[in-house]
């Protein structure tokens, strides 16, 4: 395989219209070297399937489809959230029903264990009423 790469870096140096070239033209040789060597790499990994990411061992994703409206949202809708397990959940949702709706999707930072990092994390995930759809898609 070794002397099967270095062929090809000596065909591409010589051979400029070699397929793998095509993306290196113009650079100096120790870049074009180095990015050929790259190349080759990706290529071999890519033939031999070891690049292609396993899903076998890999957890659902949490992330939701669509944005979660807070003041509609259930325990199992913010357990979907990252970094909202299920006691923090249900702090969300207590504070809800006790305060009545949120007016803003900062209103959250006022519950215990939301701080501004975990809400900047949350934001753009959120939202406040509106149009569309608020639940999560249970994946």
């Amino acid at each position: 395989m070794k002397a099967l790469g270095v062929l090809t870096l000596v065909v591409a140096l010589v051979q400029p219209s070699f397929p793998l070239v095509s993306t290196v033209k113009g650079a100096t040789l120790p870049a074009r070297i180095g990015r050929l060597r790259f190349l080759l790499t990706a290529h071999c990994l890519l033939q031999s399937g070891q690049a292609m990411p396993s899903t076998q061992n890999q957890k659902p994703s949490k992330v939701p489809a669509v944005l979660v409206d807070i003041n509609r949202a259930s325990v199992e809708d913010f357990e979907k959230l990252p970094g909202i397990g299920p006691k923090l959940a249900r702090q969300i949702v207590a504070y809800r029903q006790k305060h009545g709706p949120f007016r803003r999707v900062e209103d959250l930072m006022a519950i215990k264990g939301i701080g501004v990092r975990r809400w900047k994390k949350l934001r753009p995930l959120i939202k406040v009423g509106g149009d569309g759809e608020s639940r999560v898609d249970s994946r």
